[in-house]
């Protein structure tokens, strides 16, 4: 990648640079030849897991020494260029716009409510205390987490709850397609069964954001049999649950495959809105193993798709309504809107409009959005300029 300049200009008070060097040492000086090297609040990075984890945060912890960096693995990456894999992309909060505090949250699988909300009342005083009077503005908060760890709902609910109605975004960190391992970054370790819970401040102007592109279908199914420590339905409306999802979808000789289940997600209605719940996989057994919380007696409707990249463009739209020109969106796409983009010819398309708006992020196992934890989702923050 070389010397190339991703940076958004000095509008948006953030840099961002791109590498696909082939070793750890060579893309972290890739990085570090462009970014700033100093008056930092933060460095965000997103990182294939093509590189070693461990060797990567170590040494762009030793290279940024005096700057907070975090960040986790991805799915694949959002690039100032468009979507792209095995590469690592960074983002540089400048600490003339933005003040930062970071707090990991370790060993989820003993993860307590109450330890949520006391992490997210004591990193929001942070914030508060280390932000100057004259620059206070307005906080967002951005959770990055282990996206095999099945705690999301809990943790989100958790933090959320301790924030004040501080909007929150983020995204499950991910794996590639292998699903093994997802690691988040912070204090120069690598760090799995764990999240992390940024909050941002900024006199910029910011919205936060959800896009999908499905609408219910009248195709219901209850989950009438389920494991759900382990996010896996056995009966769907008391038949065997892949059988039946394949007759409600209209899915009947084709093998069920993540393109399948990207093509034909089911949602779920929370508080009189839909959110998708997304299928990882089909197991011997017949059942399902799904990418969010489930529960017996849960109702899940089928969705019917608009365009992707149609209902995208619209939200790049109606963004620019509410805060005029935005310099860059810091975005946590689902891997399957990837698949599904990719199945119907409109990868090209979609790249294409996230290079276009400025979008930089990574593709995701799971997306955060307010208190919920959703699926084949696109959310983030979109970040304005500065005024003239």
């Amino acid at each position: 990648m070389g010397q190339t300049d991703f940076r958004f200009g000095g509008a948006s008070g953030v840099a961002v640079a791109k590498s696909k060097a082939a070793s750890v040492d060579e893309a972290v000086a890739e990085l570090a030849a462009q970014l700033p090297s100093d008056e930092l609040a933060l460095i965000l990075v997103f990182l294939s897991p093509s590189y070693d984890p461990h060797h990567f945060i170590a040494e762009i912890t030793r290279q940024f020494d005096e700057t907070q960096v975090c960040g986790c693995t991805t799915a694949g990456e959002l690039a100032p260029d468009g979507w792209d894999e095995n590469s690592v992309v960074a983002l540089a909060f400048s600490r003339a716009d933005f003040s930062a505090a970071v707090r990991p949250i370790l060993n989820l699988d003993s993860f307590r409510v109450e330890d949520g909300r006391r992490i997210g009342g004591e990193l929001r005083h942070e914030l508060l205390r280390i932000t100057p009077q004259v620059d206070r503005g307005n906080p967002f908060g951005l959770v990055l987490i282990d996206g095999l760890c099945r705690r999301e709902e809990a943790v989100m609910s958790a933090i959320y709850a301790s924030l004040d109605d501080i909007p929150v975004v983020g995204g499950s960190a991910g794996d590639g397609m292998r699903f093994e391992k997802t690691w988040v970054f912070c204090d120069g370790k690598a760090h799995t069964n764990a999240a992390l819970l940024i909050l941002l401040n900024t006199s910029l102007p910011f919205r936060a954001f959800k896009c999908d592109n499905f609408e219910p279908s009248p195709q219901k199914m209850v989950v009438t049999e389920a494991d759900i420590e382990n996010r896996t339905v056995r009966e769907l409306n008391a038949e065997p649950a892949a059988e039946e999802y394949s007759r409600m979808v209209g899915i009947l000789d084709a093998k069920l495959d993540p393109f399948s289940f990207a093509s034909h997600p089911v949602l779920v209605r929370v508080g009189g809105a839909y959110y998708a719940r997304s299928i990882q996989r089909v197991e011997p057994d017949g059942s399902l193993h799904f990418f969010c919380a489930i529960d017996e007696g849960m109702v899940l409707t089928a969705a019917t798709s608009r365009s992707l990249v149609g209902s995208t463009r619209d939200t790049f739209a109606e963004i620019r309504d509410q805060i005029g020109d935005v310099s860059l969106y810091i975005g946590f796409e689902c891997l399957l809107r990837r698949l599904d983009a990719e199945q119907h010819q409109l990868a090209r398309d979609m790249s294409d409009l996230y290079r276009q708006n400025r979008v930089v992020g990574f593709h995701t196992y799971g997306e955060q959005f307010g208190s919920m934890h959703v699926n084949q989702t696109f959310t983030g923050v979109a970040i304005g300029r500065r005024p003239s």
